[in-house]
């Protein structure tokens, strides 16, 4: 995401950060550029001008034409003006009220609405909630019976909505259902059309106007720009919303509506959706977006990501192996197949700061398949030579590369890749400890 306007944005600050002294003439010429940038990558004309004035005003202050880092100075600037574009502070999703609480869901088709409601949901569950998916859009029968699907591949029940039914009479019939199973939250996946008419927002009122719902939230596709911040406008005049959900972020390469939606309609991001997977949700974190969109990664959503997939058991059973020196290739498959259940090695690489940069200009590649070879070789050991390394001979190294379906030199380059992470483990185990220790009493 955002990959056109990081690569201009890096671009402008690595020539800013170069010079030694900044004058009021360097500092107007890189603002021109963040401007065309900023522009280039969709963001809505006056936004850009209201930003770029904030900027202007604490960049041409003492605090950068007097520092001895002035470059540093401007991008921390941007980074927090950026930050303060998009709503400071994470907006929650407001769940404090008598159960069951609703949600309701509401977009145009094919923004991904649906699926999203899916998300959500999985979202949802994972933090202890019980929801209960309630698909309402009666003209189109095929989204019914997408989130039955959806419903059942993250176990979560749905509700059995009849198409000849109205919208608001599915939801009334889904709040005493939910009060019967023990939901305690409605996921309403509204209706949804080509675009925006004065049928569909009839029927939304009307929904709202029986269920009162405790948040109504925009799910818009980031890739259509200013569409998307415009149909936020249009939404939040209409049903008054509290907040959007951005879907499709992961190929937005420009960032326009991100940056744009909180500034034109003071209704904060809540979630991006950053993949088509059903666990491929973030909570908006403006802080850490304006990190990413300035190439300066995001370390904190990689920890999120960690402590969702990591065993909290299995990372103190680890501490205590690496603590003895007894990290083995078990151990090794183990952690390779969580960063797989992480996600895109791209997406998670791109949250390092400066590996994302390192790979957009070809000096590094994140190969997914890498990962699936060295599980492959793994499993094709004995447990004898998964817990000892050493003995496997140039004999073994033929027998597992042809049991793992791999050539010879795949093995030789997992075991030296092993091998360096356990020297280097060994020289820094204690480190490492109290790295993992408090990792797991942060979670």
């Amino acid at each position: 995401m955002f990959e056109l306007l990081t690569e201009k944005l890096t671009r402008i600050f690595k020539q800013l950060k170069g010079r030694g002294r900044l004058s009021e003439k360097n500092i107007q010429e890189a603002l021109r550029e963040i401007r065309l940038a900023l522009l280039e990558a969709d963001v809505n004309y006056k936004v850009v001008k209201n930003l770029l004035e904030e900027i202007r005003k604490r960049a041409l202050g003492q605090e950068v034409l007097e520092s001895l880092t002035p470059g540093q100075q401007v991008i921390k600037i941007v980074n927090e003006e950026l930050t303060k574009l998009m709503g400071e502070g994470r907006r929650d999703l407001n769940l404090s009220g008598k159960k069951p609480l609703s949600i309701m869901l509401v977009g145009l088709q094919g923004s991904g609405k649906t699926t999203t409601a899916g998300k959500l949901a999985n979202y949802l569950k994972a933090k202890g909630y019980r929801p209960y998916l309630v698909p309402v859009d009666t003209r189109r029968p095929a989204a019914i019976e997408q989130l039955w699907k959806i419903g059942e591949e993250i176990n979560i029940p749905v509700h059995p909505s009849d198409s000849g039914e109205r919208a608001e009479d599915i939801c009334l019939k889904a709040f005493d259902k939910a009060l019967i199973i023990g939901s305690d939250i409605l996921l309403i996946d509204t209706a949804g059309r080509l675009h925006i008419d004065e049928q569909l927002m009839e029927e939304l009122s009307r929904i709202k106007g029986v269920i009162y719902p405790d948040e109504t939230l925009l799910v818009a596709d980031a890739m259509t720009g200013q569409d998307a911040v415009n149909l936020a406008k249009k939404f939040d005049q209409d049903l008054d919303i509290t907040g959007v959900i951005l879907s499709k972020m992961e190929g937005d390469a420009r960032g326009g509506a991100a940056l744009s939606i909180m500034a034109v309609t003071n209704k904060p991001i809540k979630f991006v959706g950053t993949g088509e997977k059903l666990d491929a949700l973030e909570p908006f974190y403006p802080d850490r977006m304006s990190s990413r969109i300035l190439g300066m990664g995001d370390i904190l959503s990689l920890i999120d990501k960690a402590q969702a997939e990591f065993d909290q058991k299995e990372a103190i059973e680890l501490a205590s192996k690496i603590k003895k020196a007894e990290f083995d290739l078990e151990d090794f498959k183990k952690q390779l197949a969580y960063i797989r259940k992480m996600g895109s090695l791209e997406q998670i690489l791109g949250m390092i700061p400066g590996i994302g940069q390192t790979m957009k200009l070809g000096r590094l590649k994140a190969d997914k398949r890498e990962l699936v070879r060295f599980e492959a070789i793994i499993n094709s050991m004995t447990r004898e030579e998964r817990r000892d390394f050493r003995i496997i001979s140039g004999t073994r190294r033929k027998r597992i590369a042809m049991g793992s379906g791999t050539k010879v030199e795949d093995v030789n380059r997992l075991l030296k890749n092993f091998a360096q992470t356990k020297n280097m483990l060994k020289k820094f185990r204690q480190g490492a400890l109290r790295d993992l220790s408090s990792l797991v009493s942060y979670s």
